[in-house]
């Protein structure tokens, strides 16, 4: 990163306090290269933490987790400021669960509501809203389409976004024993599992396709990432909305929804 880049994203730290944010403690500027020093967060990233010692969390845990992070997200929209790179990658795991907002590289603040980015900048395809990564305009809303994305890492321990099933048909070639001379053709199909392009997923997001709902997802949690899908942004829900939606889970009977680790066991 460039210095002045590294200098930008330590200035942001220092002028946004919040619990759910990661706390900037000092800037070493003396020598190259510059280093920013910050409260540990003993875990490391959400996303290294759900793909191992995170993969027993139960879903109340990780929706807690989500919930914390709209937290952190509602007070950035108070502040007119947008993160443009949210994601499991850039959340930080602490004690008991605790997670914090981290890599404010991107984010900016926003005067009349939107933030046009310079030409040729470059952004992560799949968690970046359509309206953000094919006319470079980022508002809160397209931070609220990246927290949708988000969830769904969240709820599948780190699952890569836009992933896809392909057939695959496999013709293996036999040589029978001599005597025949027989050619004979068998036809395997196997799921190979791989995530799509970049250019696949912009086609599909413009042409309509959302990602399905997540095995062992509640209807209730899909609906929220399908908000904050909606490909017009004004109607993508608030932070604010979000975080009380998620902590609202609390509040229903079990039946309502559906731990994935206990329909693994049935």
């Amino acid at each position: 990163m460039d210095p002045k880049d590294f200098l930008a994203e330590a200035q942001i730290m220092k002028k946004l306090r919040h619990p759910k944010l990661i706390q900037l403690y000092a800037v070493c500027t003396q020598d190259e290269p510059i280093y920013i020093v910050t409260e540990l967060m003993k875990y490391g990233s959400l996303l290294e933490y759900l793909q191992g010692k995170g993969r027993g969390l139960s879903l109340p845990q990780r929706i807690d987790i989500a919930a914390q992070i709209a937290c952190g997200m509602a007070y950035l929209e108070s502040q007119n400021y947008i993160h443009r790179d949210l994601a499991a990658r850039n959340i930080l795991v602490g004690e008991v669960n605790s997670v914090k907002i981290a890599d404010f590289g991107l984010a900016r603040v926003i005067k009349d509501d939107e933030y046009e980015a310079r030409v040729g900048a470059r952004f992560p395809i799949k968690w970046t809203a359509p309206e953000a990564a094919n006319y470079n305009r980022f508002t809160i809303k397209s931070d609220v389409w990246s927290f949708g994305i988000l969830l769904t890492e969240i709820v599948t321990f780190g699952r890569l976004p836009y992933p896809v099933k392909i057939r695959r048909l496999r013709c293996c070639l036999h040589l029978a024993l001599p005597s025949n001379k027989c050619l004979t053709l068998r036809e395997h199909q196997q799921d190979d599992v791989r995530g799509m392009t970049n250019a696949e997923v912009l086609h599909q997001v413009e042409h309509g396709y959302r990602m399905p709902c997540p095995p062992n997802t509640p209807q209730a949690l899909y609906d929220i990432m399908l908000d904050c899908w909606k490909k017009d942004e004004m109607e993508r829900p608030t932070f604010e909305t979000l975080q009380w939606r998620l902590e609202e889970f609390f509040t229903l009977p079990s039946s309502e929804y559906t731990d994935s680790n206990n329909m693994a066991n049935k």
